[in-house]
């Protein structure tokens, strides 16, 4: 008995032996494809058994198989599945990297080229988030580009006046002059004043693979305006995988979207290439916004076999046209075009009929197409070189009206009336533009305003209402080169160049002359008798890339900038297990001239005190800048993981910081913008929870800026009216801090929760002297009674900063229901946002700085369903439908002004505790969107 107990402990010995040398181990790593970061929790499976496991956080996963050869299914909630083969018994096999491409996306494959700086979690010690290609398409819809940032910590983006295109974002409470765009790498804010005007960049979304935003001064290595953050954005390559799409859009007041693309994939010989094209338009959520716009992207490519060279060619543009809400309008005028005691947001007063047909004052229209070549050469293992060399030559303005119409004679002076497009006597019972009776006043048939005088058929700036295109062009040539260079194991040192030369247009002609057969120039002072213009050129874009700058019969003001732009940068990383680190530093001069096109080329003349005044072309300025960076993170464990981030910067002004006042008069008060951040981070990872907290500290002294404000003036006829105006602001001074908090939860495969949460404390430290006050529109100063410039001393000291809210929430849940059913939600809260910066109310020594407007909350919900469809259910057709701001919630997104009760303009009346003498724009109310595609 023993024996036979002894021989079956043998045998099962043996088996057990047998089993163990027979299993193979698999092992690899799962990484996400379009930003090569780990995907933990993604799930490997040996195909057509229930023998399975999960990656860890770092994307590492070990799977035993008792089969010899096999595939390996490995697949992730909202990415394509990838299958892996496998063969060999008894040993280990490294099944390497597998990258998980996101699921039905039509740009889905992207490569990060040499001049991207690409944060990477848990190892780049920025606060940052990405949002994929995927969720840009489920969820942009209608919306602005920027607005898909909202649920970030610390964004805020709006609409602005309501026009496509007119979106504004801001970061950590810093606009978006203050906050470094980058398309692959290649910088485009203007190099004038830092804008960024989305409605440029309207097909933007849907060329972009993944959006970064790392908020603070970020990773960049360029000397670049990063105060508040800095929003990379990855765009297509033609290195895409084989395949198309086909989509179309609508939603609500007839929007209508359309979209094509087609990639070969990488051909045998390495040649690659990839197109787009779209066309989108509607009538607009604000009465009288209509929009019509399209978008191309042209890409092509070369990667070699070997891998050392991949260049990649891309020429992309959006041309477009929008009518505008431009001019801010007050609560009680919204009130008024409303019902119920509730306002009308869609109100807009730019706008008016004409014969019958809808006539727009306010219209944008710009085409801005840009050339990008980008080369990376492996040059060998530990040498890479980045370069990336474009161009871009946009075109276009906004169009809006000047003059002035007679109004009678004002029976309490007896002085004459004029009324400026502005006025409300110009406008309808309904609030809109009397357009007929403006061109019946220019053509000189009669006057329906109360006065005796008519057009003389020829308008000056002061007689008649002329339709007037500000245009602002530009040619933009630039090129980013760095040179990557690993020294060892663990240092990794970069070093390269970035130049840039720009010259902006900028200059008014005729858009339309509204019944008169011209307009008297009398401002150029080369011609002492002035000139008629007698041709317009309407406001709409051309389509051609490289379009004429209509230069020919210029008026109100004809001036160039020109800048030149030269950096140099290096960085030295230091990554080893657990710890990484780095110090970069950046350097740039940048190079300013002003050239004034209606100065006295012979004789620029005096000012009223005998000096002379500026020649009509300026020497180069030139001024020094730069930054210094450095940060560590640390790896507690799989888990946790601290970082620090410290950073200091000397910021050129803008354009007009350094030539002032719209003239070629030099700043005396000229200097550098000084900005010092620093910044604190934790993070936590599983495979169910992931969140991040954050606390920062970002000071700016010595800023230059130029703020919209309303103002008070006298006119020739001793008549107070509101002005729209620009307020130049010298010597600002702001502190910034704050905490965030983000996270996501994955209790389950089909569940996915997300969150975020921010707190911010921003404040102006000092007060400002010597501001001037510009006319918005022609830029010129504006004069008080006297005749003299209106120079404000402004108590800011204490005030909080406007435009951003200081506080918001968000939580957004996606749940997958069935199979392709999907659907999500997201809450969101915006708390201790204020005004502007009100230049009435902040020149009273005992202001009450800027004011607190209503917080609100917004609600937005999404259906996506998916269809494999075709031979082996490789296409797919997509369905999703968007309703943002269900609840159809009234809320304020920004005022102009910080009017309390008691003040001069204050109603007295008030809606939701505001004073109705506020000039505001609302938020968009419930919209709607629905898109179908197929992929191919």
């Amino acid at each position: 008995m023993k024996n036979l107990k002894n021989w079956m402990f043998s045998l099962v010995t043996l088996f057990m032996a047998v089993s163990a040398l027979s299993q193979t181990q698999l092992t690899g790593i799962v990484l996400d494809g379009e930003i090569n970061s780990p995907l933990p929790g993604a799930t490997v499976v040996i195909k057509g058994t229930t023998n399975g496991t999960s990656s860890d956080l770092d994307g590492k996963f070990a799977l035993s198989s008792s089969v010899a050869t096999g595939q390996v299914e490995v697949s992730f909630i909202g990415y394509q599945t990838q299958v892996v083969s496998f063969k060999g018994t008894g040993q280990n096999i490294d099944l390497g990297v597998i990258s998980l491409n996101v699921d039905g996306n039509l740009l889905d494959d992207i490569v990060i080229m040499g001049v991207a700086d690409i944060a990477k979690d848990r190892k780049t010690p920025v606060a940052v988030s990405t949002i994929k290609a995927a969720e840009i398409q489920e969820k942009l819809g209608s919306q602005e580009f920027p607005e898909l940032l909202n649920t970030t910590p610390s964004v805020y983006a709006s609409k602005g006046g309501g026009g496509f295109g007119d979106s504004r974002i801001s970061i950590r409470g810093f606009d978006q002059k203050n906050i470094a765009v980058m398309v692959n790498g290649m910088p485009i804010n203007d190099m004038e004043n830092s804008s960024v005007y989305w409605s440029n960049w309207a097909g933007l979304s849907d060329v972009t693979s993944a959006m970064q935003v790392q908020r603070g001064l970020g990773s960049s290595k360029l000397a670049i305006s990063s105060i508040g953050g800095t929003i990379n954005v990855l765009t297509r390559t033609s290195e895409a995988r084989e395949g198309g799409a086909l989509s179309m859009g609508v939603g609500n007041d007839n929007y209508f979207k359309s979209l094509a693309s087609y990639n070969t994939g990488i051909l045998e010989n390495g040649l690659s290439a990839s197109v787009l094209l779209g066309h989108t338009f509607g009538d607009g959520y604000v009465q009288g916004t209509n929009f019509s716009g399209s978008n191309y992207f042209v890409g092509l490519g070369y990667k070699s076999k070997n891998d050392k060279h991949n260049l990649q060619f891309t020429f992309t543009g959006a041309p477009q046209t929008h009518s505008q809400r431009y001019s801010y309008v007050t609560l009680d005028q919204f009130i008024e075009r409303g019902e119920n005691g509730e306002p009308n947001r869609r109100y807009n007063a730019d706008w008016g009929y004409l014969n019958g047909e809808r006539y727009s004052a306010r219209e944008n229209y710009y085409h801005k197409p840009v050339m990008s070549l980008n080369y990376d050469w492996n040059i060998n293992e530990t040498t890479k070189l980045g370069t990336v060399v474009y161009g871009s030559w946009g075109r276009g303005g906004g169009g809006g009206l000047i003059g002035s119409i007679d109004g009678g004679i004002n029976p309490k002076n007896g002085k004459p009336i004029s009324y400026s497009p502005t006025n409300a006597e110009v406008r309808d019972e309904y609030g809109q533009l009397r357009m007929d009776d403006i061109v019946s006043y220019n053509r000189g048939v009669d006057n329906q305003f109360g006065g005796s005088v008519k057009g003389s058929s020829i308008n000056e700036k002061y007689s008649g209402f002329t339709k007037m295109n500000s245009v602002n062009s530009h040619d933009w040539y630039g090129t980013v080169i760095n040179l990557n260079k690993k020294l060892g194991e663990s240092f990794t040192l970069d070093f390269g160049v970035d130049a840039r030369t720009y010259k902006g247009y900028h200059f008014n002609n005729v858009s339309d002359f509204l019944g008169a057969t011209g307009y008297k120039e009398m401002g150029n002072k080369n011609f002492a008798n002035g000139y008629e213009v007698t041709n317009s050129y309407g406001s709409k874009v051309s389509y051609n890339p490289w379009a004429s700058k209509n230069n020919d019969g210029v008026t109100q003001y004809n001036n160039d900038g020109n800048v030149r732009w030269y950096g140099g940068f290096t960085q030295l990383e230091y990554s080893k297990d657990n710890f990484t680190a780095f110090v970069q530093g950046a350097i740039s001069n940048q190079d300013f001239q002003r050239v004034d096109h209606f100065v006295n080329k012979e004789d620029p003349g005096t000012y009223k005190d005998g000096t002379a005044k500026p020649e009509w072309k300026t020497s180069w300025k030139s001024i020094l800048g730069g930054n210094v960076k450095g940060g560590v993170n640390y790896n507690i464990d799989d888990n946790h993981n601290v970082f620090g981030n410290v950073g200091y910067y000397s910021k050129q002004p803008f354009f007009n910081g350094v030539y002032i006042n719209n003239t070629n008069v030099l700043n005396p008060d000229l200097m550098n913008e000084k900005i010092f951040g620093v910044e604190l981070g934790y993070g936590f990872r599983s495979a169910v929870f992931n969140a991040n907290v954050n606390v920062y500290r970002t000071s700016w002294e010595d800023r230059i800026e130029r703020k919209s404000t309303s103002v008070t003036i006298v006119d020739a006829n001793g008549v107070e009216k509101l002005q729209n105006a620009n307020v130049q602001l010298n010597g600002l001074a702001q502190l910034h801090q704050g905490v965030e908090v983000d996270f996501n939860i994955r209790p389950t495969g089909s569940l996915t929760i997300n969150g975020a949460f921010s707190y911010g404390d921003w404040t102006y430290t000092k007060d400002v002297s010597n501001a001037t006050i510009l006319d918005r529109d022609t830029n010129e100063v504006l004069l008080d009674a006297n005749g003299n410039p209106m120079i404000k001393h402004l108590y800011l000291d204490g005030s909080k900063v406007g435009d951003a809210p200081q506080l918001t929430a968000s939580l957004g849940v996606d749940y997958r229901i069935v199979g392709g059913l999907k659907v999500d939600g997201t809450f969101r809260f915006v708390d201790k946002l204020y005004s502007k910066i009100d230049v009435m109310a902040s020149e009273k020594k005992d202001a009450l700085g800027a004011l607190e407007l209503p917080s609100f909350n917004l609600f937005d919900l999404g259906l996506t369903y998916t269809m494999n469809v075709g031979k082996d259910k490789k296409n797919s057709v997509v369905f999703r439908a968007n309703v943002n701001n269900v609840f159809d919630t009234i809320y304020i997104s920004e005022s102009n002004t910080s009017t309390r009760a008691g003040d001069k303009y204050a109603t007295g009346e008030s809606w939701k505790g505001i004073d109705t003498g506020n000039q505001v724009w609302f938020g968009t109310g419930r919209t709607w969107n629905a898109t179908l595609r197929y992929n191919f």
